[in-house]
């Protein structure tokens, strides 16, 4: 997949020419036929990122991942040695679902020294291999060494877990896969910030539609006016509503928002919330010591610097904040029209109840921004499927979306030309 070169400053979008300027269909957001299609040529091939090391702290520790866009659902595991290793969750003797609790359907995680099947009781070690069959004498020549659990490729980045479908790795490792845009980010210490708070909610949008609200700010100052202070927004008024830094590399985003100093601000002009916790969408305002930060944090080199929002395609996004913590989101296709939306936000464990207090302000401000767009983006979803207009204008600070809606044509394209 092409690489793209970092632009000039100005204008964006004619940095991109191979984006152009025209027209931007959303028939991939509402078709039915293209969803079907991307299932293969994206989810069924692209490095999805499914946790992050932290969920695995010991041997024997796993988590599973539901994976409805591809038909499957994933364990992930750290076995005897250490490795993290992804299998297809799923006996090899009559295909039940290996690992769940109560519910098949929802995802689990836990710790163990094997996994044993619910319904005939095969056994299968933390490296994969089956161990045990009930009454093995009673098969056909089987050995229980042909039968390990299906392998999911399986690479760690910066903590991050990743798994590819594709047996033939068409995309490559995961570092290829990647790039230097975000392979930059090594060295952010993600490891240290290990409070986790996780937000999950099923929308009734295809994963395109919401997607595309998180990556441009030309609708920030519409979609979250609500949010102000008495007609007055700390963060909006202060560093406006245009973000000073976009680039692109290969299938993936990034933009920078700039940052402001809330401390500096009169408090009337603050939410009484806000002054009172010393916390608010930008998180924290006491910040920990995080050290010197690598450059590819901000690339653009924006001063002030508020976050950096790097979108690794198809489905999952890391916002840096420059209070010195980060969130990621993931979008999990269920349908053409549906998916599920994910969000866990991390700091570096607080010290003190008023450290605490300050994380939850933090996260609930966040969660409010989202429900406005999670609330705007069905009207949206709706009125594209009745295809009464099919083609739609997109600004500079749109590129983003432009990209992306052309990266995951192109690969449908290439699909519908190798079958």
């Amino acid at each position: 997949m092409a690489r793209f070169a970092k632009p000039a400053e100005g204008s964006w979008t004619q940095h991109y020419p191979e984006l152009g300027t025209g027209l931007v269909s959303y028939e991939d957001s509402i078709s039915p036929e293209f969803y079907e299609l991307e299932r293969d040529a994206v989810f069924r091939r692209a490095w999805l990122n499914v946790g992050r090391v932290e969920q695995l702290p010991r041997t024997g520790s796993y988590f599973t991942k539901e994976l409805a866009v591809a038909k499957t659902s994933v364990v992930v595991v750290r076995d005897k040695e250490g490795h993290v290793r992804a299998f297809h969750n799923m006996c090899r003797h009559r295909g039940n679902k290996l690992v769940w609790t109560d519910f098949p359907q929802e995802e689990t995680s836990g710790s163990c020294r094997q996994f044993v099947c619910k319904y005939h009781g095969w056994r299968y070690e933390l490296d994969g291999a089956c161990s045990f069959v009930q009454q093995e004498d009673e098969f056909f020549d089987l050995d229980k060494a042909d039968y390990g659990l299906a392998p999911v490729h399986c690479e760690v980045w910066a903590g991050f877990i990743f798994v590819n479908l594709d047996p033939d790795l068409r995309y490559g490792s995961l570092r290829e896969f990647l790039g230097p845009m975000v392979t930059a980010l090594d060295g952010y210490p993600f490891d240290k910030m290990t409070e986790r708070y996780v937000l999950r909610s099923e929308m009734p949008t295809n994963w395109k539609t919401f997607l595309d609200a998180l990556q441009e700010q030309y609708h920030a100052p519409i979609v979250h006016g609500s949010a102000r202070s008495e007609n007055f927004d700390a963060p909006m008024m202060v560093t406006g509503f245009e973000a000073p830094h976009y680039q692109l590399d290969g299938p993936h985003r990034m933009t920078t928002t700039p940052g402001y100093q809330p401390w500096e601000m009169p408090a009337d002009k603050l939410k009484p919330l806000e002054s009172a916790t010393r916390s608010g969408l930008f998180g924290p305002w006491d910040s920990p010591d995080l050290g010197p930060l690598v450059p590819g944090v901000n690339p653009g080199g924006c001063n002030p610097w508020g976050n950096s929002e790097f979108m690794i395609w198809p489905n999952f996004g890391i916002q840096i904040w420059e209070r010195g913590w980060y969130n990621t989101y993931h979008l999990w296709p269920t349908s053409y029209d549906t998916h599920v939306f994910e969000c866990a936000h991390y700091y570096v464990p607080a010290t003190s109840a008023r450290e605490r207090v300050a994380r939850h302000v933090s996260v609930a401000t966040w969660k409010e921004f989202a429900l406005q767009d999670d609330n705007l983006i069905g009207a949206v979803q709706q009125m594209l499927e009745s295809r009464a207009i099919t083609a739609f204008p997109l600004c500079d600070q749109e590129i983003l979306c432009r990209h992306f809606h052309k990266v995951t044509a192109d690969c449908v394209d290439a699909y519908r030309r190798e079958h």
